[in-house]
């Protein structure tokens, strides 16, 4: 009897670990997802070579982009794989969120949302946004799931959040502890880790600290920071609601704005301090291939001639249209000169005469309209 190939063998261990997987039975996986987003030009890439230690400069993301690092767990043993994604463009590109979250990563992603102090302004909607779109389809893997195992989704659901990281504000002292509350409502509520940040190497360190905990399993940092004058560093559980406090606003004050949850009422504290920009302000770029971030000389210089030959082909369809019965209109901008055949009239010839109107014959003789022929005469220019 021949002995299995190679490739058979491949694939009935990639089979085996997916069933393995898909059960939850407790398997160590050593395969995790980190996925960044948030903010743009926030510092996503800046922490992610941080983390792999490659020391290059960051370089602006392409919509969405891929690394990955390994780590060694022993002698002979197979090594720890680490998936690190990231989006660009701030909101701009929320559906690329499916493409690293499946229902096959859902057991080992986590996500890091990354966002920038110096406009606080935006900190909400970008942060509602981004969190609001992965939620949305985390939940649809999930209901995917559950429809083949009821017991893995109810786990998922379970171990969703992860992870939140802020640059460190600097404000004056009201701001400061509007902002600081918020987060750590906010990060509290999802049950996410939360961290401030900026050029400090010993910052930077401990953000790696958390960062690798997620991608290859580690022991998680006890430390903790709640001082509002300082970075904030809380780790997911260390927190509480009562050390957290009530929004900063008078009490009198609360009942007026009329919040239906608690995430909707810290949301319009912050935006009474913080009103978010319009929307017109706060739209990104819908066509990233027009965003200048993503500048490509000669590629832009062939699109150009694309659309102006694409223009070109909707001008003549436009003006075969208008000249449709041989016509040709005076209208310069529609590219057709000349006059309408005998028996049209209008600017477009699109009015067919009837000879018959008024009575041209006398007594009782019968009128047969002349009939025409339909056909399209169009100098392009």
């Amino acid at each position: 009897m021949p002995s299995e190939t190679l490739w058979e063998i491949a694939k009935a261990e990639v089979e085996k670990r997916g069933s393995n997987g898909s059960e939850g039975d407790g398997v160590e996986i050593g395969e995790k997802s980190v996925f960044f987003i948030g903010s743009k030009n926030g510092g996503k890439t800046t922490i992610i070579l941080r983390c792999l230690d490659r020391d290059e400069p960051p370089k602006p993301t392409l919509a969405l982009e891929y690394t990955y690092g390994r780590r060694a767990k022993g002698h002979n043993i197979p090594k720890d794989i680490a998936h690190f994604w990231e989006l660009g463009g701030g909101t701009s590109l929320l559906d690329l969120i499916s493409i690293p979250i499946t229902r096959d990563t859902l057991w080992t992603f986590s996500i890091v949302l990354v966002l920038d102090f110096s406009k606080p302004n935006d900190l909400w909607p970008t942060m509602e946004n981004l969190l609001q779109a992965t939620k949305l389809h985390v939940d649809k893997m999930i209901m995917k799931l559950g429809k083949t195992n009821s017991k893995a989704a109810s786990e998922m659901r379970q171990k969703l959040w992860s992870n939140m990281q802020k640059d460190h504000p600097d404000f004056d002292s009201e701001k400061r502890k509007v902002i600081c509350k918020t987060l750590r409502f906010v990060a509290h509520y999802y049950g996410a880790s939360l961290m401030f940040t900026c050029k400090s190497e010993a910052l930077l360190l401990k953000i790696c600290g958390v960062i690798n905990q997620l991608a290859f399993g580690i022991d998680k940092s006890k430390s903790i920071c709640v001082d509002q004058n300082k970075p904030l560093f809380i780790t997911a559980g260390l927190d509480s609601l009562s050390h957290i406090g009530s929004p900063p606003v008078p009490d009198n004050d609360i009942g007026k704005l009329h919040a239906h949850s608690p995430m909707e009422l810290w949301k319009k504290v912050y935006g009474k301090l913080f009103p978010p920009k319009s929307t017109n302000t706060l739209k990104d770029v819908k066509d990233p291939a027009k965003d200048p971030q993503y500048a490509e000389s000669e590629v832009d210089e062939m699109r150009i001639h694309k659309d102006q030959a694409h223009s070109v082909r909707s001008q003549w369809n436009t003006v075969s249209q208008s000249c449709w019965k041989g016509g040709i209109s005076h209208n310069e901008s529609s590219a057709c000169t000349g006059e309408c055949p005998e028996g049209f009239l209008n600017q477009n010839c699109e009015t067919d005469v009837n000879e018959c109107s008024p009575i041209p014959c006398q007594s009782d003789t019968d009128c047969t309209p002349i009939p025409k022929m339909s056909y399209a005469r169009v100098h392009q220019y």
